[in-house]
C-alpha cells in the first residue's frame, strides 16, 4: 500500500505541475496579446503622444510583470484585458495602456529614484521597478498598502519601498526624486510634490474632479521654473486625504 500511495502522490504531483505549466503558458500568451493591444492603442492615440510607439524598455517591462498577481482572484480571468479592474476599497488597477504611456512619459532611467503617489495594487510600482533603481510608493488606504507590499515581496521587488500616508505631502525624507507619478486625480498640482522634484525632473498627474473631464498633465521642473503640458483626457479615481 505504501508503494501505491507513493506512486499516486508522484502522479498527482506531475499532474499538478502540468496544470501550473499550462496556466503559466496561458498567462504568457495573454500578456503577449495585451502588448499587441497596447501597441495598437498607442498608434490610435499618437496625436496626443506625439509618437506612434513607446520605448521598447517600457514595453518589455509590461511584458514581464504578471498583472494577474496584482488583481483579486475573482478578477484574474480579466487580468490581461486592456481595461481597469476593481481591486477593492473603491479603487482600481489602471488600464495597462495608461500604465504604459505614463511610464514612457516619465522617461525612466536605470539610476533614477521615482516617487509614486497611490500604490493601489502595486502594479505600476512593479513596472517602474523593472526600469529604475528605486521606487518609493505611498498609499493612504492601509489595507491596499499591506496587500500590495505582500505581492511585491512575493515577486521579489525589494527595490520598491512602500508606506501608508497622505500622498499629497510626498515623501520628504527621501526627496528629491528624478520623477514623480500620481495615480489618482487631484484638483491641482500639490506644491509639496513640485518641491520634491529634482531640477530636470518630470511629474505626471491627472488633474480634475470625479465628475468633470480630467486631464493628464506633464510637469517639468527646469532651472528657470515649472512648465506644464496637457496631454490627454483621462479618468482616475480621486486623490484622497486632507486635500
Amino acid at each position: 500500500m505504501k508503494y501505491l500511495a507513493r506512486y499516486c502522490f508522484l502522479f498527482l504531483s506531475l499532474l499538478g505541475g502540468q496544470t501550473l505549466a499550462d496556466a503559466g503558458n496561458e498567462y504568457r500568451q495573454q500578456r503577449a496579446q495585451l502588448i499587441r493591444s497596447i501597441e495598437q492603442t498607442v498608434r490610435e492615440t499618437s496625436d496626443y503622444l506625439d509618437s506612434d510607439k513607446l520605448d521598447p524598455r517600457v514595453m518589455q517591462a509590461m511584458a514581464r510583470v504578471p498583472r494577474h498577481e496584482f488583481v483579486p482572484a475573482a478578477e484574474r480571468r480579466y487580468a490581461y484585458e486592456n481595461r481597469p479592474l476593481p481591486i477593492g476599497y473603491g479603487q482600481t488597477i489602471s488600464q495597462p495602456y495608461i500604465v504604459a504611456i505614463m511610464t514612457d512619459l516619465l522617461k525612466p532611467g536605470p539610476g533614477d529614484r521615482v516617487l509614486e503617489i497611490g500604490t493601489g495594487s502595486g502594479y505600476q510600482a512593479a513596472i517602474l521597478a523593472e526600469l529604475v533603481s528605486q521606487v518609493y510608493s505611498i498609499e493612504i488606504i492601509s489595507g491596499l498598502a499591506r496587500r500590495a507590499r505582500d505581492v511585491l515581496d512575493q515577486l521579489g521587488y525589494k527595490q520598491v519601498r512602500t508606506r501608508v500616508g497622505d500622498g499629497y505631502y510626498g515623501w520628504q525624507e527621501q526627496a528629491p526624486f528624478d520623477a514623480i507619478i500620481v495615480t489618482a486625480a487631484a484638483d491641482h498640482v500639490p506644491p509639496p510634490l513640485i518641491r520634491q522634484l529634482k531640477p530636470g525632473g518630470r511629474m505626471l498627474i491627472p488633474v480634475g474632479s470625479r465628475f468633470m473631464t480630467q486631464q493628464l498633465i506633464l510637469v517639468t521642473k527646469g532651472d528657470d521654473g515649472i512648465t506644464t503640458r496637457l496631454l490627454m483626457p483621462v479618468r482616475f479615481v480621486p486623490l484622497t486625504g486632507e486635500h
